[in-house]
């Protein structure tokens, strides 16, 4: 056997050109059987390994393509090395197919270090404090330097030259490269900022009125920065302009565990009076208002005696009105609500009378930051101040309807004489 295929050999060296294409096809072979047992064996054996480290189990981590990309480097070293043993080649194509087998491995190192960056991303974001520092900005910048870098070597080992002539030639590149990368350099420095002043972070709603943007922060990444709205759309904001636009970010609300409540109540003014004996024995019935009326009733005796025999009529003493008594349920009312903060600023106030009615301002906070929830103990609030009005003598305040004009029915114009 040994005999036979020396024989072969021999004469398999008196036909050059077959000889070459034996020798080629068999380099291909090797390439192709070293790549299969690096992917297959070796690489993905240490990923697993590199796994179970990391969590203390056998389970893989996502590759992003990094065992792929590092089981291309030996096929194209056995390529490399291969090529200068075939006989028979051209010098010029030994050097190209050297040269271009260098420039793969760079590229594919590049490639896999890019996906190194990416796995470390998605073990740093299983952290529990990832959102408070993200580094995804970071990890973008290393990789346009990562793939700067693959690029030079790339262009030396293509035209067979020193990288240093390449490298000597940037400095006069060094204005148009800032002009190329302006951006990348302002959002560089917008993540900076963002991220040591602590600005936003991953899950905190921010509104941004000029862009639209009113939402939940999904993403914080180099150039970007991703905010889903509360109609489930996406806006894409630039990261520099959190730095130079203003924007209002609702994390303090959320970490004080109360959100405010600022409304207004519109009441008619024309339903604003005095109130009479007999209106003051009927809210006496209230349990909110009895200590406040005793309180006041004995307040405003105590006035009122100091005056003199002809200052004792109405209109000169001290009464209580009706709105004024409603201000104090409302205030007493929103202090025994178990939804409302206690601890935080609470105040029922009047504010400048406009035409559109006497504003009465609720000033509060409730128990609970949760959307849905706020929204129903607003609204339960307001239900039963506009259900609780007409006993204290006041309306509330609207525009005239097509159901007031009906009301009023006006008499029809008199007929003209014939």
């Amino acid at each position: 056997m040994q005999s036979a295929f020396i024989h072969w050999l021999e004469w398999l060296r008196q036909h050059d050109e077959l000889h070459t294409i034996v020798a080629s096809t068999v380099l291909i072979l090797l390439a192709w059987l070293s790549n299969w047992l690096v992917r297959r064996i070796l690489v993905r054996g240490l990923f697993h390994a590199a796994g179970a480290i990391v969590h203390g189990r056998a389970a893989p981590v996502q590759d992003h393509g990094l065992i792929k990309r590092l089981a291309n480097v030996v096929p194209a070293l056995v390529l490399a090395g291969g090529v200068k043993v075939v006989p028979n080649l051209p010098g010029s194509l030994v050097e190209v197919v050297t040269n271009v087998c260098a420039a793969f491995i760079i590229l594919t190192i590049a490639l896999a270090l890019s996906a190194v960056l990416d796995i470390f991303n998605t073990l740093y974001q299983r952290r529990k404090d990832a959102h408070l520092r993200p580094i995804k900005g970071y990890l973008q910048v290393l990789k346009i330097a990562i793939f700067a870098i693959a690029t030079i070597l790339m262009i030396a080992s293509l035209i067979d030259r020193s990288p240093l002539i390449l490298l000597s030639g940037l400095g006069a590149m060094a204005a148009v490269l800032m002009l190329i990368f302006q951006d990348t350099l302002l959002s560089l420095v917008a993540s900076v900022q963002i991220t040591s002043n602590d600005i936003i972070r991953v899950g905190d709603w921010v509104e941004m009125p000029q862009l639209n943007a009113d939402g939940d922060v999904v993403d914080i990444a180099l150039h970007t920065v991703k905010v889903q709205n509360w109609d489930k759309t996406i806006t894409t904001i630039p990261t520099k302009r959190f730095i130079t636009d203003s924007f209002k970010n609702w994390r303090g609300m959320q970490e004080s565990g109360g959100r405010r409540i600022k409304r207004c109540l519109y009441l008619d003014q024309n339903s604003v009076h005095f109130l009479s004996d007999e209106d003051i024995v009927q809210l006496h019935r209230f349990r909110l208002l009895d200590s406040y009326l005793k309180t006041k009733e004995s307040e405003l005796l105590s006035w009122n005696s100091q005056l003199d025999e002809s200052s004792r009529l109405p209109i000169n003493s001290r009464q209580l009105t009706n709105l004024g008594t409603f201000r104090a349920y409302v205030e007493n009312y929103l202090r025994e609500n178990s939804d409302i903060r206690k601890d935080m600023t609470l105040l029922v106030r009047q504010l400048a009378a406009t035409a559109d009615g006497l504003p009465l301002e609720l000033y509060c906070f409730t128990a609970t930051t949760v959307w849905s929830r706020y929204e129903a103990i607003q609204s339960d609030i307001f239900d039963h101040l506009l259900a609780i009005l007409p006993e204290f003598g006041l309306r509330v305040f609207q525009h005239p309807s097509g159901a007031d004009m009906r009301e009023l029915r006006l008499p029809a114009a008199p007929k003209a004489p014939s």
